[in-house]
């Protein structure tokens, strides 16, 4: 990784929506998700989904962690070889919803919960992260949306302790497009790249409770995002909406040259102000 003070963000698609995140001596996870081919995640209610790829990366090979951020307590985003491979000490920034359960039943003490704009910070040595929630919602039907774990989004704002912000990232967690994510762009500085949770996820009955390729691109024009990385698209059996769809949306809406395109198992190198991230 680079030095700490070109203010570059070291970030490695391990699947779904599990990325690892390395900035000056800060290491973070999201997501975690280290389901294998074949095995299922457990969605509530009965609901599984059997999982179509395989995680770049296993839990056991993890580095130390300073932090986990997590949108939202589903099987496709924090499962059981997480809930068994992760240190118990290690931070967890997540809804309020999904940090009770956590300390309550899994014996993770330092799961903190967030409420919308709501903030907290992590240091490690001269590197510093303030995380945010933001709005997000799984579904706009109002019987689902008392059903499916409440979710959030996340602004990372990176920098020195005491310091102006270096970079920022957004993580769209599992919502849709409604207007009360407009509220992001109106309190928020344009992030540096946008990390959108795709999929279009089809739940029985045809009720969708994540952005299609076409909501994916218009969050992205919503926002004015100087990057946007599409994650969280072909690992399970009830997404239905495949890269494709996004690419052809963002390509009509004119936003191609902002897309970076990271695969499982790439690292993208992101840097601020737009620069286009290096992908290997």
């Amino acid at each position: 990784m680079a030095a700490f003070d070109d203010d570059v963000l070291d970030l490695y698609f391990i699947g779904t929506a599990t990325v690892l995140l390395r900035y000056g001596e800060l290491t973070l996870l999201t997501d975690p998700n280290f389901l294998h081919r074949g095995e299922r995640a457990h969605l509530g209610y009965g609901l599984t989904s059997r999982r179509l790829t395989e995680p770049a990366l296993r839990e056991t090979e993890l580095p130390a962690l300073d932090a986990v951020v997590l949108s939202h307590l589903h099987g496709d985003h924090w499962d059981r070889r997480a809930r068994r491979g992760l240190d118990r000490s290690v931070p967890i920034v997540t809804t309020r919803h999904a940090a009770r359960h956590l300390r309550t039943c899994q014996g993770f003490d330092r799961a903190g919960g967030l409420r919308t704009w709501e903030s907290c910070t992590m240091r490690n040595g001269r590197s510093q992260v303030r995380i945010t929630a933001l709005p997000g919602m799984h579904s706009l039907h109002p019987v689902l949306r008392r059903l499916l774990p409440p979710v959030m989004g996340s602004m990372l704002e990176f920098g020195r302790p005491d310091g102006p912000v270096g970079l920022r990232l957004y993580l769209s967690g599992d919502t849709l497009v409604y207007d009360g994510l407009d509220e992001i762009a109106r309190r928020s500085p344009r992030a540096d790249l946008a990390v959108l949770h795709l999929g279009g996820t089809r739940l029985p009955g045809g009720f969708v409770v994540t952005m299609n390729g076409a909501q994916g691109a218009e969050l992205t024009r919503r926002l004015d995002c100087h990057r946007a990385l599409p994650v969280h698209y072909d690992d399970y059996s009830v997404f239905r909406s495949p890269l494709d769809d996004f690419l052809a949306e963002a390509d009509r809406l004119g936003l191609r040259e902002r897309l970076v395109r990271c695969g499982r198992g790439q690292h993208a190198r992101v840097a601020p102000r737009g620069d286009r991230p290096t992908v290997r």
